[in-house]
C-alpha cells in the first residue's frame, strides 16, 4: 500500500510519497537514524506535488486553520488532484499521513481519503521538515526562512490580538488600583486628621467624613480667623447649617494649638492631595463599571461590578473564571481557609469573595450556604456567557438576578420558584426580539437615508427643469394644446353612449338626421349633450305616464268582466231553482263562492299597481278614491247576489 505525507509549510502545502516502506516491518527506530542520512531517506521519500500560498494573508488563514483540525478548499482542491481517486465500494489502495488526527479525521469525513497519523508517520515528516529545503529544489536558499518568520509573527498576533473593547487586564489593574487607592485615601485621611487636630482638635467629633473633613480643614486654614460670615460657606460644604453653626462655636472655644502660616499650608497642601485621590477614585469607580458593562455585563448585573471585577481579578481572566466550576467559584478568595481545613480535618469554607454580594448577607444564617451555593452557580453561568457569547447583553444577567431573588423568597418565605428551563427560554426569545428590533431599525434608518437622497435628486431636477420652463414658452403652449385635444377625446368618448341613445329615439320621432349634424359641429358638443340629457329625462317621463295609464285600462277592463260574470250568475240561478233539482242547487253555489275568490284575488294585484303608479306620479289620491267606489260597486252587488240567493232558497224550503 502506497504511503503519502501531507506536509505544511510556510511556503505552502507540499505532498511526498513514501517508496519501498513494508508494512509489518515498520521500525521507528531504524526510521529516526536514516533520517539523518540525506541520501537514504531521499530514496525512499520523494517530492510528488507542491502547492504555494498566494500571499501572506491566506498562509495565515491556512493556518489558522489546520491548527483548528478543519479542511479547507484549497487543501481539498489539492489532495484531490494529486491523489489517486477513491471509487465508491472498494478499499483504496493507498493512505495519507498526517501530523495532526484531528485534520486527518475532517480529511477522511469530507474526502473518504483514508489518513493516519502515528509514531512511525510522524518520524518521516520530521525527516521532510528536516530536509525539505533540498527535496523541493524550486526554492531558493533564504525564502523559506522568510517565509517562516513572516508566518511566525502574524500568526503569534493573531493569536494574541483581542477584541479592544472585551481586554479584561484593563478590570483586573482597574479593580486593583481601586483596592489600594482606598487603603490609601484611608491612612491619608487619618494623617490629616492627626495633624490638623493639633490645631482644631473638636473637630473631629462635629465632621467624621474623612473627605469632607479634609475638605472642611483646607477651607478653615486658621480657627481664629473663622467668624459668623463664614456661616453661608459652611454650610454649603458641610451641607447643614446647625453643623456649621456649631464648627463656629467650638472654634471659638477650641483647646487646640496655634500653627505658624508655613504649618497651615503643608496642612492645606496635604488636604488636597487626599481630596484628588477621592475624587480620581470615584473617576476610577466610573471607569470600572463602563468597563465591566463591556467585558461582563451578566456578571455585573448578576453580582455587581466590585464582585465581579475582584473574581475575575483572581481567577486572573474572564477565561479562566469560565473555565472554573461553580464549587471553585464559591471559594475563590478563601484558599487559605481551605487548605487549613484540610489539613486540620475541619469544616471547608461556605464562601469567598462572593461574600461580599448582597444575597447572602440577605440571607438568613441557616441558609447562607445554600445561597452561597446557588449564587455560584448562576455566576459560572453568567461569566461562561459572558466569555463565550458574540453578542453581549444584560438580558441574561438580570434573568438570573431574578433567579436568585425568587431562591431567597423560597428559602424566607417558602414561595415556588420558577423552573430554569423557563427562565432561559425567556431569555432566548427576548434576546431574539431585541436583535429583530436592531434590524428593523437599521432597515428604517437606511430607507429613510434613501428616500432622503431621492428627495434630494427630485428638488435639483425640478430646480433644473424650472428655467428650461421659463425659457421655452413655446414648449407650454403646446402642452396646452395637447391637454385641449385630450379633452376633445373624452367629450366624444362620452358622447358617443348619448348619441345612440339619440339616433334610437330620433328613429321613433322622425330627428335622426338632424342629431347626426351634431356631430360635426366640434364647438357645441357640450350644448349637445346637456339637450340630450333634458330630452331623455322628458321622453322616462312620457314612458312611465303611459305604462301607468295602460295598467289603469286594464284594471277597468278586467273590473267590467268581473261585474258581467256576476250579473250572468245571477240571471242563471233561477233557471236552476226552477229545476226543482238541491243537487244541482249545491253544486252551482259551490261553483259561484269559487268564482267570487278568483275575482278577489285578481283584484288584489291590480289595486296594488295601482296605488304603486299613483304615488309615483302625485295621483294616487284620485285613483285610489276610484278604486274605493268600484270597489263598494262590487261589493253592492255581491251582495245583492246573496240576498238573491237566500230568497230563492227560502222558497224552495217553502215548496
Amino acid at each position: 500500500m502506497a504511503l503519502y505525507l501531507l506536509y505544511e509549510s510556510a511556503s505552502g502545502y507540499s505532498l511526498f510519497l513514501a517508496h519501498g516502506i513494508d508494512q509489518i516491518g515498520q521500525n521507528t527506530e531504524a526510521v529516526r537514524g536514516s533520517i539523518s542520512d540525506i541520501n537514504r531517506f531521499g530514496k525512499v521519500v520523494q517530492l510528488a506535488a507542491f502547492d504555494p500560498f498566494e500571499s501572506a494573508l491566506d498562509a495565515l488563514n491556512q493556518c489558522n486553520s489546520v491548527s483548528e483540525g478543519v479542511m479547507t478548499d484549497e487543501l481539498r482542491k489539492f489532495l484531490e488532484k494529486n491523489l489517486p481517486q477513491v471509487k465508491e465500494g472498494k478499499k483504496p489502495k493507498f493512505s495519507l499521513g498526517v501530523s495532526e488526527p484531528k485534520i486527518g479525521s475532517h480529511i477522511f469525513e469530507e474526502t473518504k481519503i483514508p489518513c493516519q497519523s502515528n509514531e512511525f508517520v510522524l518520524e518521516l515528516i520530521r525527516g521532510v521538515r528536516l530536509h525539505f529545503v533540498t527535496l523541493l529544489k524550486s526554492l531558493k536558499p533564504g525564502d523559506l526562512e522568510k517565509a517562516q518568520l513572516g508566518l511566525g509573527h502574524s500568526y503569534s498576533r493573531a493569536k494574541v490580538k483581542f477584541n479592544v473593547n472585551r481586554v479584561d487586564n484593563m478590570v483586573i489593574q482597574a479593580i486593583f488600583l481601586l483596592d489600594t487607592l482606598d487603603k490609601d485615601i484611608n491612612s491619608f485621611s487619618m494623617r490629616v486628621r492627626e495633624w490638623y487636630s493639633w490645631h482644631f482638635p473638636e473637630l473631629v467629633k462635629i465632621v467624621n467624613d474623612n473627605y469632607l473633613y479634609a475638605k472642611v480643614s483646607k477651607y478653615i486654614k486658621d480657627k481664629s480667623t473663622l467668624s459668623e460670615d463664614h456661616l453661608s460657606d459652611l454650610t454649603d460644604l458641610v451641607g447643614d447649617e446647625d453643623k456649621a453653626k456649631e464648627i463656629i462655636e467650638a472654634a471659638k472655644a477650641s483647646m487646640g494649638q496655634d500653627l505658624s502660616p508655613l504649618d497651615l499650608m503643608n496642612v492645606q497642601q496635604f488636604a488636597q492631595k487626599v481630596m484628588d485621590l477621592a475624587e480620581y477614585r470615584k473617576r476610577l469607580y466610573d471607569y470600572l463599571v463602563s468597563k465591566m458593562s463591556d467585558i461582563a455585563p451578566n456578571l455585573a448585573s448578576l453580582i455587581g461590578e466590585v464582585v465581579g471585577a475582584r473574581l475575575i481579578s483572581h481567577a486572573g481572566s474572564l477565561t479562566n473564571l469560565a473555565k472554573c466550576p461553580s464549587s471553585t467559584l464559591q471559594i475563590l478568595g478563601a484558599e487559605k481557609a481551605l487548605f487549613r481545613a484540610l489539613k486540620t480535618r475541619g469544616n471547608t469554607p461556605k464562601y469567598g469573595l462572593i461574600f461580599h454580594s448582597s444575597f447572602i448577607g440577605r440571607a438568613s444564617a441557616r441558609n447562607k450556604g445554600r445561597m452561597a451555593r446557588y449564587l455560584a452557580n448562576k455566576c459560572s453561568i453568567a461569566s461562561r456567557i459572558d466569555c463565550f457569547a458574540d453578542s453581549s447583553s444584560t438580558v441574561f444577567g438580570e434573568k438570573l438576578r431574578e433567579q436568585v431573588e425568587e431562591r431567597l423568597d423560597f428559602y424566607d418565605k417558602g414561595v415556588a420558584p420558577r423552573k430554569n428551563i423557563d427562565v432561559m427560554k425567556s431569555a432566548i426569545e427576548s434576546t431574539q426580539s431585541k436583535d429583530t428590533e436592531m434590524e428593523t431599525e437599521g432597515a428604517s434608518g437606511k430607507k429613510s437615508k434613501k428616500k432622503k437622497s431621492k428627495a434630494a435628486d427630485n428638488g435639483d431636477a425640478m430646480a433644473v427643469d424650472e428655467p428650461a420652463a421659463t425659457t421655452n414658452g413655446d414648449a407650454a403652449e403646446g402642452k396646452s394644446e395637447k391637454k385641449k385635444k385630450k379633452d376633445k377625446r373624452k367629450l366624444d368618448q362620452e358622447d358617443q353612449p348619448m348619441e345612440d341613445a339619440n339616433n334610437e329615439h330620433a328613429e321613433e320621432d322622425g330627428t335622426a338626421k338632424k342629431k347626426k349634424k351634431s356631430k360635426h359641429d366640434n364647438g357645441d358638443d357640450i350644448q349637445a349633450a346637456s339637450d340630450v340629457k333634458k330630452k331623455k329625462k322628458k321622453k322616462s317621463k312620457n314612458t312611465e305616464m303611459e305604462t301607468e295609464e295602460a295598467s289603469g285600462k286594464k284594471s277597468k277592463k278586467k273590473k267590467s268582466k268581473a261585474a258581467d260574470n256576476g250579473d250572468a250568475m245571477a240571471v242563471d240561478e233561477p233557471a236552476a231553482t226552477t229545476n226543482g233539482d238541491a243537487a244541482e242547487g249545491k253544486s252551482e253555489k259551490k261553483k259561484k263562492k269559487k268564482d267570487k275568490r278568483k275575482l278577489d284575488q285578481e283584484d288584489q294585484p291590480m289595486e296594488d299597481a295601482n296605488n304603486e303608479h299613483a304615488e309615483e306620479d302625485g295621483t294616487a289620491k284620485k285613483k285610489k278614491k276610484k278604486s274605493k267606489h268600484d270597489n263598494g260597486d262590487d261589493i253592492q252587488a255581491a251582495s245583492d247576489v246573496k240576498k238573491k240567493k237566500k230568497k230563492k232558497s227560502k222558497g224552495e224550503d217553502s215548496d
